[in-house]
């Protein structure tokens, strides 16, 4: 059974086929900014992305992503938490329904509209593949999205969503700058955790910024236009795409910033 966000193959459903949802250190999570600690020995966040990387657009049946070329180190991410260098390999969204209550992570029990996932991974691996189920495999940048001002650069992307509105549908898509899409302040919280979909493996290094990115309410819309069904099955609107947070099982949360 293939997994989704249905009521028959849902985030419910998940372990059944993937037993590591019930794991030591699952994603997403609750995020209590008065439990975070505060660590000084952790470094502001190096990023630096080339928008000549930039390859395609797809729409996966679950969210859509867009994917980068991971041949150079033209586009990465280092220090933060992590050591070393950790290449972009795509970027995707989660968001909610007409309710626009869809992050997977949340701030004090507070849902964003919508969360914005960087995935990188670390070099020292030989592949993306390879990295992905190592514990310190991947690093995923987290910006949540809150209702405001129309945000241009999201525009870019949401501006090619007719060509990839049903699953399985791809389009070139050249030339975006992701760095166009973090917020100013770069402060984050970070935990040791996993990958939020199937198949949930524990390798991801989790750093959330603390500034949320501006979304205007029509492109929220935009983003349910999209569908979780493939051209000639019956439509299905692609909404609530989130797993919810996840145990913490003692895993501690720890802040860039006082």
């Amino acid at each position: 059974m293939s997994w989704g966000y249905a009521p028959d193959n849902g985030p419910e459903k998940w372990a059944n086929n993937f037993p590591i949802a019930n794991g030591p250190r699952q994603s997403p999570i609750d995020i209590v900014p008065g439990e975070a600690s505060f660590d000084a020995g952790l470094k502001p966040l190096s990023l630096k992305y080339d928008p000549s990387t930039c390859m395609d657009i797809l729409n996966n049946g679950h969210s859509f992503q867009v994917t980068f070329a991971d041949d150079s180190d033209s586009s990465t991410l280092r220090d933060g938490p992590i050591s070393g260098t950790y290449r972009l390999k795509q970027f995707h969204f989660h968001w909610g329904g007409a309710d626009d209550r869809g992050s997977e992570h949340t701030v004090s029990g507070t849902k964003y509209p919508a969360e914005l996932h960087l995935v990188h991974w670390n070099t020292k691996y030989p592949s993306f593949g390879e990295a992905a189920s190592q514990p310190d495999g991947l690093a995923v940048v987290g910006v949540f999205l809150q209702i405001g001002a129309k945000n241009a650069s999201l525009q870019k992307v949401l501006d090619v969503f007719d060509s990839i509105k049903a699953k399985g549908k791809q389009t070139t898509f050249a030339g975006f700058d992701p760095a166009s899409l973090l917020p100013g302040c770069l402060d984050y919280w970070t935990y040791d955790g996993s990958l939020t979909t199937p198949p949930l493996l524990e390798s991801v290094t989790w750093i959330v910024c603390k500034e949320p990115i501006s979304v205007s309410c029509e492109q929220m819309a935009r983003f349910r236009s999209l569908l979780f069904s493939a051209e000639g099955e019956a439509e299905c609107c692609m909404v609530d795409n989130y797993r919810p947070p996840q145990p913490l099982k003692g895993r501690s949360i720890r802040a860039s910033f006082k």
